[in-house]
């Protein structure tokens, strides 16, 4: 009897949390800018990727400065190698700073500070209608 009663409470819990989570993205009432870039600095540096999905524009483009060259990756791309370093935290110092920011679109840099180099991030996040969402991301390298 008791195991029947813990078994009916963790999926009463389990049922509640999902409803709960389900309610929060709903027309993208609070998917605003501070999480947006939050949850891409947590997927970036801490391997964190539990949101991004909701954040990332079907659509986002994603670019890299490479010397003088320009790779462009799509959003399946950088999800996939995402999912490599899931859980796996980043040995750098992060700092976000806004560069632009109105009621319909913001460029905020996010810089990883690495020993020898930083990864500047300049990310551009859209008000879509269906909350704050990262539509192109473009990643510049300097060494130190």
């Amino acid at each position: 009897m008791k195991t029947l009663k813990l078994i009916i409470s963790g999926i009463a819990l389990l049922i509640v949390c999902n409803t709960a989570k389900a309610d929060i993205y709903e027309d993208g009432e609070n998917l605003t800018r501070t999480y947006a870039i939050n949850t891409y600095v947590d997927a970036v540096t801490r391997g964190k990727l539990q949101g991004l999905n909701d954040v990332v524009d079907q659509n986002a483009k994603f670019s890299l400065l490479s010397g003088k060259k320009i790779l462009s990756y799509t959003r399946d791309q950088v999800f996939e190698s995402l999912r490599l370093i899931k859980n796996i935290e980043e040995d750098c110092t992060t700092s976000t700073s806004i560069m632009e920011s109105n009621n319909d679109i913001a460029v905020v840099k996010v810089d990883m500070q690495f020993d020898k180099f930083v990864r500047s991030n300049y990310v551009t996040i859209a008000n879509t209608g269906k909350g704050w969402k990262i539509t192109n991301v473009y990643s510049v390298f300097k060494q130190l």
